[in-house]
């Protein structure tokens, strides 16, 4: 078989190869369970060096692109979501007020699958916001259990939209969201009205999404978020002030 060598562009030779890839999943040349050339086809075609063409395919192996296996060559793989996460957290953890930052993507990411889960939700997405709401009930006195259920009712409700694209990345942000939860809930359990709005706004934002009512279950949830800062702020004043919250 005759090897035409791809136009050679003044890049590195590995984002060379990171690019043919690239192009090659988005064009549906390549997919997953698919095999790579071997190393010295390819390395002919991108117009790199064999070394270099290890180098970046050990790279991509790494962020799970490609599976190396041995006496069979390179493997198209689908990306676990969770090392992508992972990576997320690395990166942004070096950003100031990173939570806050994140905070605002997940408003985007929510109030977006909200308005579409009041369109593609079945079933199965009713009966996983249901638990999650009963979770939230159970575990309201307990800040750790209780941050982590009201964490899994936000995420079904973006897994109820049915887009791969919020639903990923809402995933690649999920470490950092999860960790606000519970810093958060730590910060207000204490503070009056706290038990009604957990359980109350829930219910109706879960109440809205099955009776299919996108600007409702929209405004809910905006609002929902700017209650939920102005427990935050009570609470910060609070411990400034180092005596008990009064309304």
């Amino acid at each position: 078989m005759q090897i035409s060598r791809e136009k050679t562009e003044h890049i590195s030779g590995y984002d060379r190869v990171v690019k043919f890839l690239r192009e090659q999943l988005l064009s549906g040349e390549l997919k997953a369970g698919d095999s790579l050339l071997p190393e010295r086809d390819l390395s002919a075609r991108l117009g790199v060096s064999r070394p270099v063409l290890r180098e970046a395919l050990r790279a991509l192996a790494m962020i799970g692109a490609v599976e190396i296996r041995h006496g069979v060559g390179t493997v198209v793989t689908k990306p676990d979501v969770s090392i992508l996460g992972e990576f997320f957290t690395f990166v942004l953890a070096h950003q100031p007020n990173v939570v806050d930052d994140v905070m605002q993507a997940r408003i985007a990411i929510e109030r977006q699958a909200t308005r579409l889960a009041c369109r593609r939700a079945v079933q199965s997405d009713y009966d996983r916001l249901a638990a999650c709401l009963s979770d939230i009930v159970d575990t309201i006195h307990i800040p750790e259990s209780g941050g982590l259920a009201d964490f899994r009712f936000h995420e079904a409700i973006v897994n109820a939209s049915g887009s791969p694209t919020l639903i990923n990345m809402y995933q690649s942000i999920s470490v950092l969201m999860h960790r606000s939860h519970l810093d958060r809930r730590e910060q207000i359990i204490q503070l009056e009205g706290i038990e009604e709005f957990l359980i109350d706004h829930h219910r109706a934002i879960f109440a809205a999404i099955v009776d299919r009512n996108e600007e409702k279950a929209d405004e809910l949830l905006g609002r929902h978020f700017e209650i939920g800062a102005d427990f935050r702020r009570r609470a910060t004043i609070r411990m400034v002030g180092g005596a008990p919250f009064a309304n």
